[in-house]
C-alpha cells in the first residue's frame, strides 16, 4: 500500500512539474504567463463569456487568483467584458478578443501536443480507463481530505 501511495504521488508530481515547466516555457515565448492557459483555455470555449465566479470553478482557481489573471488579461487586451459600464467585474462576463482569440488557439496547439505525448504508447481504452481511474481517485482523495479538515488532527 505504501509503495502505491509513493508511485501516485511521484507520478502525479512529476506530471504536475512537466505541464507547468511546458506552460512557462511556451507562455514565455507568447509573453503570457503559465496561469493565463486554462483561462484562455476555457474561455475560448465558452465564446459567450464566464464570469469570474465560473471560470473559478472551471479552473479550479481561488477567486482572488482568478481576478488577477483575468485583469492581467484584459491589460494585454486579450479580454475584454461583457458589460463595460458594469463597476462589478466578478459579475460580469469575461469573452476573449479577437487578439485573445488568435492566442487561445495557440495555446489549444500546445495543449493537444502536449496530450498526445503524454498518451504515447498507449491506446485509447488505456488511456480512458487511466483518466477514469485519475478522476476516481482524486474525487475519493477530496473526500478523505474534509473528512480530515472537520476533524482537526
Amino acid at each position: 500500500m505504501i509503495q502505491r501511495f509513493e508511485k501516485l504521488v511521484t507520478g502525479i508530481t512529476r506530471i504536475y512539474k512537466s505541464i507547468q515547466k511546458i506552460k512557462k516555457n511556451q507562455m514565455n515565448i507568447l509573453g503570457l504567463k503559465g496561469t493565463h492557459v486554462m483561462c484562455l483555455h476555457f474561455l475560448s470555449r465558452y465564446p459567450e463569456g464566464l464570469t469570474a465566479a465560473r471560470l473559478s470553478q472551471l479552473c479550479n482557481e481561488d477567486k482572488a487568483g482568478i481576478s488577477r489573471i483575468l485583469a492581467d488579461l484584459e491589460q494585454k487586451r486579450l479580454i475584454r467584458y461583457r458589460d463595460q459600464e458594469s463597476k462589478k467585474k466578478y459579475r460580469a462576463k469575461a469573452m476573449l478578443t479577437e487578439t485573445g482569440k488568435n492566442e487561445a488557439l495557440k495555446i489549444k496547439k500546445l495543449i493537444l501536443r502536449a496530450v498526445k505525448a503524454g498518451g504515447k504508447g498507449l491506446a485509447e481504452k488505456e488511456l480512458e480507463i487511466f483518466y477514469r481511474a485519475l478522476f476516481t481517485i482524486a474525487e475519493n482523495l477530496e473526500q478523505v481530505s474534509l473528512q480530515i479538515k472537520n476533524e482537526n488532527i
